[in-house]
């Protein structure tokens, strides 16, 4: 249902439908994914759909048409018009309905296939608005989407495993379920979706049982298998879902085994054949055990089974083959940073420029949060999109945070700041005049991506020179999975920044993770400091947080690593001197 509603405002978008009515349709999809009881059970009485927020009268009807016909009228009519092939059009970048509907009317291309060759065969530079360089990206954007498709944000992979783990547990009895795979171990793009369940002791009659249920989810697309303790699907987005149901005392041992990653697996089990243990998914196990001598030696616990092959506990994150073994074995494995050691954000948006909230609303949330200090930090005029601030205005805004850290003192702190546009030449969008002003500048490219890389390595040197530059955002602009880094030599900017004292961002926010985790190993390298901040445009955004954390633990790093573990004034002493003021 969810699918048809969502794709019928599609078809509505290229069909340049009332904006009103497109988002009606959006917004019940939304609602009717996230329902867990049968929508199906409530047709015979409309009420107990239009209950539902989102779901008005019209919709309830179409809801109705949906479980009695598999279809709506206003969609059948539509797909009379245009194509289902259509709507994968408007995956790519820069495709918007009224082009989709451009490329049917002009050259009748429905399909990406048919998209891609027009543009290799030089049919749409005879479009309107269709130079070389739209249809070169258009061709990058669909070989990125081929390669992009089959892979999940870690935001998105987490949203759906919390959503389908809810619905396991209303069989009775369940009591664990763990993410697997590369969700555990953090990374920023997961290709499929792995959840280990465990219940109490139990007959094979039970686990068929939920088996059964687990292969009735209502989210299920597609069931791809069932077994004795397995089910695989796919859900409507693509993403595919194995759930494995485990015994308790083995638990451990599959934990350890489908977390991955399958080079850290490949080694770890030649060290347990090297200590006389054979490692598998259901146990360690002696490999000729003495008389009187239990077989297994651990199964239940991943931490006994490092422990059993005589290593320290490796953490998830670290578990890729990049010498954590051999500092497990030596017992130098690094504490990572947590959560819990951040006491500041100092990256986030309010509604001065493209926030939602108020410079009040995000300190009060931060410090519910348990922040000692944030810093707010708008964009600058360059960003036109987002209502930027001028230099007028960004003094103005100056003036409100000082009032709002006023009123909250002995609650948060809340320094004033900007996230300043680095122009194409290396200048910093707003005077020194303003800037000086500021507790915390962060420095950001949001223009010109496609820069020679000698060009764009001069811009980012010219724009950390900047006496008042303190923090470069989000170094390397890329977007998972929707758009690459900009070409530069990052090397020589790291360095850069390190012999200024500039501190290099890892921005929390899941679209970006940038610097990315092998990026942050050489910052640290290199000699930076490094600060990780949510770069919030709402309160739910600083959440977020724990995703940065997640990448900062990839990376080895520490507490001590991060600028924002320290407390407030420290945070500030800590970062690149301001230029002193000197009156005439």
């Amino acid at each position: 249902m969810a699918r048809l509603l969502d794709e019928t405002a599609a078809l509505l978008e290229i069909d340049a439908a009332d904006p009103f009515r497109i988002r009606s349709y959006r917004r019940a999809a939304e609602a009717v994914e996230q329902q867990t009881a049968s929508l199906a059970g409530m047709v015979d009485d409309p009420k107990q759909l239009t209950a539902i927020g989102g779901i008005g009268k019209g919709m309830a009807a179409n809801i109705v048409d949906l479980v009695n016909t598999g279809s709506m009228p206003l969609r059948d009519e539509l797909l009379k018009k245009y194509r289902p092939s259509m709507l994968d059009l408007l995956r790519l970048p820069g495709m918007d309905p009224k082009t989709v509907a451009l490329l049917w009317s002009a050259l009748q291309i429905e399909t990406m296939e048919q998209l891609e060759a027009a543009g290799k065969a030089g049919h749409l530079t005879s479009l309107p608005r269709f130079g070389q360089k739209q249809v070169d990206k258009i061709l990058k954007g669909i070989a990125d989407h081929r390669q992009n498709t089959s892979r999940f944000r870690i935001d998105v992979a987490e949203d759906w495993a919390t959503k389908i783990s809810a619905l396991i547990r209303e069989f009775p009895g369940i009591d664990q379920i763990t993410p697997a795979g590369s969700l555990r171990r953090g990374k920023e793009s997961v290709g499929d979706l792995d959840l280990l369940v465990t219940g109490p002791a139990c007959g094979a009659d039970v686990v068929a049982a939920a088996v059964e249920h687990v292969a009735a989810l209502p989210l299920i697309d597609t069931l791809l298998a069932k077994g004795q303790n397995k089910v695989s699907f796919t859900l409507r987005n693509g993403l595919q879902v194995d759930v494995r149901l485990l015994p308790r005392g083995s638990y451990g041992a599959a934990l350890q085994y489908f977390t991955g990653s399958k080079m850290h697996n490949v080694l770890l089990r030649q060290r347990a054949l090297r200590l006389g243990y054979t490692l598998s998914e259901y146990a360690l196990a002696r490999m000729n055990p003495e008389e009187g001598e239990a077989n297994v030696v651990a199964a239940a616990h991943e931490h006994e089974i490092y422990a059993a092959l005589k290593m320290q506990y490796i953490p998830p994150e670290l578990r890729e083959n990049c010498g954590e073994l051999d500092a497990a074995e030596a017992g130098t494995l690094p504490t990572l940073i947590t959560l819990d050691d951040i006491r500041g954000d100092v990256h986030m948006h309010t509604v001065a420029t493209d926030g939602r909230e108020t410079i009040r609303d995000m300190a009060e949330a931060a410090a519910r949060r348990g922040r000692a200090y944030i810093a707010i930090t708008d964009h600058s005029k360059n960003l036109a999109m987002t209502n930027g601030l001028d230099d007028a205005r960004a003094q103005e805004h100056v003036r409100r945070i000082r009032e709002v850290d006023a009123d909250m003192a002995g609650r948060i702190r809340v320094f004033a700041g900007i996230e300043v546009d680095i122009l194409q030449e290396g200048d910093l969008d707003l005077s020194d005049e303003t800037l000086s002003q500021m507790d915390v500048v962060i420095g950001s490219v949001h223009s010109h991506f496609q820069l020679p890389p000698d060009e764009m390595t001069a811009r980012l040197l010219r724009a950390i020179e900047n006496p008042y530059l303190r923090i470069l955002g989000h170094p390397t602009g890329r977007k998972v999975l929707k758009r690459d880094p900009y070409q530069f030599d990052l090397d020589a900017v790291l360095r850069r920044c390190a012999e200024l004292g500039v501190a290099v961002e890892h921005n929390a926010a899941p679209a970006r993770a940038d610097l990315h985790d092998l990026n942050l190993r050489k910052a640290k390298a290199l000699g930076c400091k490094v600060s990780v901040n949510t770069d919030a445009h709402s309160i739910e955004d600083l959440d977020k947080m724990r995703f940065g954390i997640t990448q900062l633990r990839r990376a080895w790093l520490t507490a001590a690593d991060i600028l924002n573990t320290l407390p407030a004034d420290a945070f500030l002493a800590a970062l690149r001197p301001r230029p002193v003021t000197v009156e005439v």
